[in-house]
């Protein structure tokens, strides 16, 4: 026991070592991941503002991204020279990005620039050459914000965030404390003022957004480095300098480093792996790293803003905002029951209160209210998979009735949060959304209503057969056998789409006729008209709720496989520059099937439900294996802050919740010899992979805690019990283990 408590702190110390922000810097198209510095799930996240990886040149760097997919950033501050213009050059090569830390070289002007970040608060630290003239500038990223100098060296900031793509409206507050005694000013036009951009856009130049804070130290001034201490609160000013006092009152740059440091060796030490290649636990470590960038704890002090009701609240409880449903159902939150079930019920918690406040179960919930989303609404599959894994810390019969509110008041057509209209009521009656003819007008005023956005008619089928699953089962497990049979039968309404003729799920207009499409294209920008970002062949395995009946509908276990089979082989039939203007999200192709997005996360380990699970096990190493590298390029798509990454984790591992809602993983090849789950009951998971290597990556038997185990699954109570797998691992495919 002394030996293992002696050395588990080397483990952590080494598993931080692995994590490198910078992989998946640059996007394969859309969306890149973000170099973020940060606390495990809290508020202030950090990187510089620039485009990618690729660009060279900084425009500033700021105090906090409220987004970090497609940034929603507040407050900045840059050294600048005399004219207040132009981005900062600097040298990749004196570059450092811990998860805790960020440094950089600016060659003009010549600064050194280090950073680090607490909960509700950062540091930033800028060391000039000797005898410089030393300035600072504080901007703003919205058309409307102030600065007012409150001291000699302290400065208050608001921004009024105004973000309408992501329908984000409200109000941020800043406190700060810069170093020495420097000279102040603000500026109030644009005069002195061309150069600023958002990752690379130039703003709209305007009266308000030319309000700047600059701080100037003379060259007498002998001290060569400034630092900025600052805070941030939703509440107010006030409320951001009591957040400074609280965390940062005597506590040096260093200090608040180390307390990083040793948070992430923490969260990262919870998983422990041996074997693998050093390029396995970069990915795999950096992929753990993203996990804990979602939801993020806004409570300061006992307090919080809530965007739902636009109130401030006093809570013993930390309150969590800034998710993905649609995304993260998929695996982030499943993680999270392993790791930590306490934080992911306080998560759940939070989604109650957000009903509570808002009158609607949040589907994107964000720090100013509810984003509309994609469709469905998948925190029912979250609160159901949560609930049967044993977190209850939960106000579970709110959550079954905001669920049902959902389900029976509101529209699941994507990007919106309306009452029902006519397609959801052709629903309710019919079984399912119907679809529009090739040409055709639209006729429905909330699909109207939503540029951009359009029926989506296939995919929003069979979501709400998913979700009303998880209502259904909810309800079951909480007694209300009224309610549970009431929406018991829409969970089969994916059938109403099964064309036998094309072996895929395909629209149908409002008279029940078929329509003819070509499912691997048609549908325009994004397969929108009948799919969601992704074509038919995706939508083919859209049925996690019911694999079973999938399987009867596509022909058994042996027509399963050999369609699994067409999946990864079908090609594009069509240049690539022509497939991608119309599925820009669906990146990372092997075939027909797409690594790159959300959709398909789960697909390679349905080959666990046919007789052949090696194939399971060859293509989830391969996937990892090609799209996953641990470079600039190590992502397939967009990441979308966490949902790949979770999925990196559990495949890294050899298992995956195929379904969240049932309480149980499906196993495949563990890129590790050994993994370590460091379990917060106490208890300890662990995974061992006899005679693993690239070439042995196949299971040719299996036993958990030394009883023989046949088949390619087990329950989350067996993992949460601590015990012991152990997989026999060979270079040829284990035809006969695993099929059922």
């Amino acid at each position: 026991m002394v030996l293992m408590l002696s050395f588990a702190p080397c483990l952590a110390q080494r598993n931080i070592g692995y994590v490198d922000p910078t992989i998946g810097n640059v996007a394969p198209l859309l969306n890149p991941n973000r170099p973020v510095v940060h606390l495990p799930n809290q508020m202030v996240r950090v990187f510089p503002n620039r485009k990618d990886h690729l660009d060279d040149q900084i425009t500033d760097f700021p105090l906090l991204a409220q987004n970090v997919i497609t940034p929603q950033m507040v407050f900045s501050v840059a050294p600048v020279d005399t004219a207040f213009k132009g981005r900062l050059t600097f040298d990749y090569d004196h570059e450092i990005t811990h998860p805790w830390y960020y440094s950089t070289q600016l060659t003009a002007p010549q600064v050194q620039v280090a950073y680090t970040a607490g909960a509700k608060t950062g540091i930033y630290r800028f060391r000039f050459p000797k005898g410089q003239v030393k300035h600072l500038l504080l901007s703003h990223y919205y058309p409307k914000g102030e600065y007012t100098f409150v001291g000699p060296n302290a400065i208050a900031g608001t921004e009024y965030v105004n973000d309408a793509n992501h329908k984000q409206k409200g109000i941020a507050y800043m406190y700060g404390v810069f170093s020495g005694r420097p000279q102040t000013g603000i500026i109030t036009t644009d005069k002195h003022w061309t150069g600023y951009t958002v990752l690379g856009i130039p703003p709209k130049i305007t009266e308000e957004n030319g309000k700047k804070a600059w701080i100037t130290y003379p060259e007498s001034d002998t001290a060569g480095t400034v630092e900025f201490r600052y805070a941030i609160s939703f509440i107010s000013r006030l409320q951001a300098k009591k957040n400074l006092e609280a965390e940062l009152q005597g506590v040096t740059f260093e200090t608040l480093e180390n307390k990083g440091k040793a948070a992430w060796a923490k969260a990262l030490g919870q998983i422990d792996v041996e074997g693998g290649t050093e390029a396995q636990r970069r990915s795999f470590y950096t992929s753990l790293y993203r996990c804990y960038v979602r939801m993020v704890d806004i409570t300061e002090q006992g307090q919080y803003f809530s965007g739902y009701d636009k109130q401030v609240h006093t809570d013993t409880r930390h309150f969590y905002t800034d998710d993905y449903a649609w995304g993260n159902y998929l695996a982030m939150h499943p993680l999270r029951c392993i790791l930590d079930p306490q934080l992911e019920g306080d998560m759940l918690e939070s989604f109650v209160h957000m009903y509570e406040q808002s009158g609607l179960m949040p589907e994107y919930p964000k720090l100013y209210g509810d984003r509309p989303g994609m469709f469905g609404f998948h925190s029912a599959v979250i609160f159901l998979d949560a609930y049967r894994k044993g977190v209850r810390n939960f106000d579970v019969h709110k959550a079954l009735e905001g669920m049902r509110k959902s389900e029976d008041e509101y529209t699941l057509l994507p990007g919106r949060k309306d009452r029902k209209g006519a397609l959801d009521r052709f629903y309710d009656a019919n079984g399912y959304y119907p679809a529009l003819h090739p040409g055709e007008a639209e006729t429905d005023s909330l699909t109207a209503l939503r540029p951009g956005q359009k029926r989506s008619s296939v995919a929003i089928t069979l979501a709400n057969a998913y979700d009303s699953w998880a209502l259904s089962n909810l309800a079951a497990e909480l007694g209300d056998t009224a309610t549970s049979h009431r929406y018991a039968a829409r969970a089969y309404n994916y059938k109403n789409l099964w064309q036998p003729a094309a072996g895929m799920f395909m629209p149908k207009d409002a008279k029940g006729e078929w329509i003819a499409i070509d499912p691997r294209i048609d549908g325009g920008h994004a397969g929108l008209d009948y799919y969601n970002e992704n074509n038919g062949w995706t939508y083919l395995w859209n049925v996690q709720q019911d694999l079973p009946g999938l399987r009867t509908l596509i022909g058994g276990k042996d027509q399963m496989e050999q369609r699994l089979d067409q999946l990864f082989h079908e090609g594009l039939d069509r240049s690539k520059v022509d497939f991608w203007h119309n599925f820009p999200d669906e990146t990372g192709m092997i075939g027909q099937f797409s690594m790159g997005n959300q959709p398909t996360f789960f697909i390679p380990y349905l080959f666990n439900y046919t007789n052949a699970p090696w194939k399971t096990q060859k293509w989830t190493r391969f996937i990892l294996d090609t799209w996953f590298k641990d470079d600039i390029f190590g992502v397939p798509g967009d990441e979308d802050a966490g949902s790949m990454s979770a999925v990196v984790v559990f495949s890294a591992m050899g298992f995956y919740p195929v379904t969240p809602g049932l309480p149980e993983y499906t196993i495949t090849s563990p890129v590790f010899d050994k993994v370590s789950i460091h379990l917060p009951n106490g208890k300890q998971f662990t995974l061992i992979a006899h005679n693993n290597s690239k070439l042995h990556k196949y299971i040719q038997r299996a036993t958990l805690n030394g009883k023989v185990l046949a088949r390619p699954r087990f329950s989350h109570e067996e993992l949460m019990n601590g015990g012991t797998l152990v997989l026999e691992m060979g270079e040829w495919p284990g035809k006969i283990w695993g099929a059922e």
